[in-house]
């Protein structure tokens, strides 16, 4: 398998590549939803259901007195990662994908740098491949064990979020929750973006925040930003990456899969939990003959998310006007 191949790798190739490169493929959804995951927690080494959250007590510091003692209440805000696992069968054609490989080198190296493509290529292009489906979820997934695609495999963090709305854990009236009444323009985008800040607990305002939000609102914000701030040189960029007034604590994170969320969450990185395994031998990836010159790429992988927290000191979910 390694250095240079003359032909297409054969299907023994193939499974040797996916014995011995089983760790690198099972990771290769994961790496390719960085741009996501960079703003978000992974926690690997989760199957099925692990408890996180966040943990307090009352116990204070007094004067000293050696008679004085109180009993502490230890507070512990758990919440269940759960991952479920999922699998993928997909029909490839070895000289198809290798084809595919060869014309991105040809495109880029020159004919004189062209390496026929080793069965480790292969199975990285198909394994990325895989990605894409589980960034576009992320927010939207809805849990249906009878379903078929990724949107079925797991509760995204907008399904999370709507739950525990229906459930009134995330409410007014637990000061984690707010409703727009007026739909954002380009004229009230700042104005919204600081009632946001406003709102926030000291104690959430004080932490390094990120403001979850489709890149429609990015953009409406900085539009109203360079309107509303023409002729002050600190501002004549396009691309403010922070909300004015916040210190530089609250972050704006466009997201493309927030491009249809009803909701923007301001949470601290941490607070956003995405749990898959890598660590057990549960996981796996093979490849087998389906067919005559048709192979079959087979994977099984764990994936999930949750908020560690949704108290108000962690978390707050503003909810767009219809």
């Amino acid at each position: 398998m390694a250095g240079q191949l003359n032909v297409t790798p054969n299907l023994h190739d193939f499974q040797e590549a996916a014995t011995k490169y089983r760790p690198q493929l099972l990771y290769m959804p994961i790496i390719g939803c960085e741009q996501t995951l960079k703003h978000m927690t992974p926690r690997p080494g989760i199957r099925y259901k692990e408890n996180v959250g966040a943990i307090s007590g009352d116990a204070q510091f007094g004067p000293y007195k050696p008679s004085r003692s109180t009993d502490f209440n230890l507070n512990v805000d758990y919440r269940t990662l759960e991952t479920f696992m999922g699998s993928v069968h997909c029909k490839f054609e070895p000289n198809s994908a290798a084809s595919t490989i060869l014309g991105y080198h040809a495109a880029t190296k020159g004919d004189g740098q062209m390496r026929a493509p080793t069965a480790l290529h292969v199975l990285t292009l198909i394994a990325k491949g895989l990605s894409s489906s589980l960034d576009e979820a992320i927010w939207n997934a809805v849990r249906n064990a009878n379903g078929d695609t990724t949107k079925d495999l797991f509760d995204g963090f907008d399904t999370i979020t709507q739950m525990e709305i229906d459930a009134d854990n995330i409410s007014e009236a637990n000061k984690n929750y707010m409703k727009l009444e007026e739909e954002i323009t380009t004229s009230n985008a700042l104005d919204i973006a600081k009632e946001i800040l406003y709102s926030l607990d000291p104690r959430l305002r004080a932490q390094e925040l990120n403001m979850y939000c489709s890149q429609d609102f990015a953009d409406k914000y900085n539009e109203a930003m360079l309107l509303t701030h023409a002729g002050i040189n600190y501002y004549n960029q396009f691309g403010q990456n922070t909300v004015e007034g916040s210190n530089g604590k609250l972050h704006i994170v466009p997201l493309f899969n927030k491009a249809d969320s009803k909701f923007i969450h301001v949470t601290p990185k941490s607070n956003m939990l995405v749990g898959f395994d890598q660590m057990s031998d549960i996981e796996s990836v093979m490849v087998k003959e389906y067919e005559p010159f048709i192979l079959s790429y087979i994977a099984t992988m764990f994936f999930g998310v949750q908020f560690e927290s949704i108290d108000y000191r962690r978390m707050k979910v503003i909810e767009l006007a219809a």
